[in-house]
């Protein structure tokens, strides 16, 4: 299994920046492609940016330009740098993971989350 643990949220003023970084344990080697997701009030869950394993990296539009995402898979890390934040970014941000089949003991290919953390961006 993997575990998957977020940290870096906050309370930042528009136009600011924000890392996220998230901390992936136990059947690391098992991830394949790693991503994060963020969900606003009221809102349905989007993808925000997705990252794999041989460094390709996708983009939600509305965060082109602004945000970053990086893994470090000697450290199990992944990380989402934001720049320029804008109200509407305000969200609980939450890490994803998804696991290679017939790895890890299993013959599927499981999905991994973290609980989130909270991004807050005032105007």
């Amino acid at each position: 299994q993997v575990q998957l643990v977020e940290s870096g949220g906050g309370l930042v003023q528009a136009g600011g920046s924000l890392r996220l970084s998230c901390a992936a344990s136990g059947d690391t080697i098992c991830i394949s492609t790693m991503g994060w997701y963020r969900q606003a009030p009221g809102k349905e869950r989007e993808l925000v940016a997705t990252i794999i394993s041989g460094g390709n990296t996708k983009y939600v539009d509305s965060v082109k330009g602004r945000f970053t995402i990086s893994r470090d898979n000697a450290k199990n890390t992944l990380s989402l740098q934001m720049n320029s934040l804008k109200p509407e970014d305000t969200a609980v941000y939450y890490c994803n993971a998804d696991g290679t089949p017939y790895c890890s003991g299993t013959p599927f290919g499981m999905d991994y989350w973290g609980k989130g953390t909270l991004v807050t961006v005032s105007s």
